[in-house]
Order: structure tokens, then C-alpha cells, then sequence
């Protein structure tokens, strides 16, 4: 049966295309295609989708330069990156030009398909802001910078990676699994003694010496950012704009 949700596929790879169009075809998705970026990016400036997935590799037009363009023309459109890369600086790179997801090849079909109804239920962010806040805490995900109640928190790239997708995801419980895909996308043998150690190191930075803990391990599970249920991010003003108010401030 077909519904009413707009896909734009970016992918260069016909082979790879043909097989994903047909894919999300079963699935009742209309599908559009673009083999460049540049053609791509006009589909998306032009038209409104719930959701793009865009490859990196692109022989015109790198897929992070889309992105990028696409997120400064203050488009908030859900964007699910494909990529072979797998360096974690590349693929945060991704994350921080404005991605909501990524994949990497190869994929089965079962799991594009879950990653596609994810984004799809999620609420899309407003990309003309570059500051996350949850209550004291704010993470400036352009420049990398950290602070709480106005003190600056220098967090190693691993450990601002993860507090990112944790803040992006306030109040909803972030797998083990999940972080694992996203920090450690170039270490797939990664253990969750050392994700653990690691959220351990980022918690001391993010709470010790405040009266309230932000970070929360749900047991058996991963973990939550947020010091109640009813708090959920702020997006603050974009940098860029006219008007835009700014907080005074001075990877993976």
C-alpha cells in the first residue's frame, strides 16, 4: 500500500539505487532519485521530503557539502548518510554537519528499513541553531564546545561525541549498541566494558562538583541524559543569523 511519505535517495551507485528504491517501493514509500549532488541538493532546496538519504561518495559534489548547504539554507529535513568510511572523525563529521543517522555500507535491507521508520518518528531538529541545552548544560555541536552553569568542559573527541548523540536524544535511553555505531563505527569489536568506561570518564566531566547528575545508566540497557522526564533540548538561536543571540564561548 502506498503512503504519502516523500523519500530522497542521493547515490551515485545505480546498482545500489535500483536495489534501495525497490526496497522502500515495498514498502509503500514514493521514492525520488538524484545520481548527483548537485541535482540533489536542488530536489531538496525545492521540493519537501520527510527524509533524504544521501551518500557521501558523490562524483560531483561531496555528500557533507550537501549537507551542509542544505542545513545553512535552514532546511530540517530528516537525513539518513550512507558511507563506506570508516574513520569515526568522517563520520562525525557527518553527525555535526547536521545528519540525523547514518549507515554504512554494506546493509541489509532490514535494517535500512528500521532506520528509515526511526527518523521518521522523530520530531525534525531546527538546523539554523547550533546549540543544544539541557537545563544548565549547553553543547555548541559547530565549534565543540561544552559548558555547564558557564563553566567550560573540555571533553576528549569520544567523550563529546557521545554527549552530543545523548543530548540530541534527551530523555530517551541510548543503547550501548547504539553508541557503539556511532563513536566507535571504525572499531566494530568494541566492548561494552569500554563504552562503559568511557560514558564514566564523560559523567565526571559533565557532573562531578554539581548538585544534579545529567547522565543516568539504565541498567541492562545504556544510558539517559536529562536530570527528570520532563526535560528535553533547547535549540538556541543560529550564529549566523541577523538577529541571532549567542552565549559567550571561546570530533572522532
Amino acid at each position: 500500500m502506498v503512503c504519502d511519505v516523500r523519500i530522497l535517495l542521493i547515490e551515485d551507485d545505480s546498482s545500489v539505487s535500483e536495489f534501495m528504491v525497490a526496497g522502500l517501493a515495498r514498502q509503500g514509500y514514493q521514492v525520488e532519485r538524484a545520481e548527483e549532488g548537485c541535482k540533489g541538493l536542488a530536489l531538496a532546496l525545492s521540493a519537501d521530503y520527510d527524509l533524504i538519504i544521501l551518500d557521501l561518495n558523490l562524483p560531483d559534489m561531496d555528500g557533507i557539502a550537501v549537507l551542509r548547504q542544505l542545513r545553512n539554507a535552514g532546511r530540517a529535513t530528516r537525513v539518513l548518510l550512507l558511507t563506506t568510511r570508516q574513520a569515526v572523525e568522517e563520520r562525525v563529521q557527518g553527525l555535526d554537519a547536521g545528519a540525523d543517522d547514518y549507515l554504512g555500507k554494506p546493509f541489509e535491507l532490514a535494517e535500512l528499513f528500521a532506520r528509515v521508520r526511526s527518523l521518521l518518528r522523530r520530531t525534525p531538529l531546527d538546523f539554523s541553531a547550533t546549540t543544544l541545552r539541557v537545563g544548565e548544560l549547553e553543547v555548541d555541536t559547530r565549534r565543540r564546545y561544552v559548558t555547564r552553569a558557564g563553566k567550560e568542559l573540555r571533553l576528549p573527541t569520544k567523550q563529546f561525541a557521545i554527549l552530543e548523540h545523548l543530548i540530541r536524544n534527551a530523555n530517551q535511553v541510548v543503547t550501548r549498541k547504539d553508541l557503539a555505531r556511532v563513536v566507535w563505527a571504525a572499531e566494530p569489536n568494541t566492548s561494552n566494558n569500554a563504552i562503559d568506561v568511557t560514558v564514566h570518564l564523560l559523567r565526571e566531566n559533565v557532573d562531578r562538583g554539581f548538585p544534579t547528575a545529567l547522565i543516568h545508566t539504565v541498567r541492562g540497557v545504556g544510558y539517559r541524559l536529562g536530570s527528570n522526564s520532563e526535560l528535553v533540548p533547547t535549540l538556541l538561536v543560529s550564529t549566523q543569523g541577523a538577529n541571532s543571540s549567542q552565549p559567550n564561548r571561546s570530533t572522532v
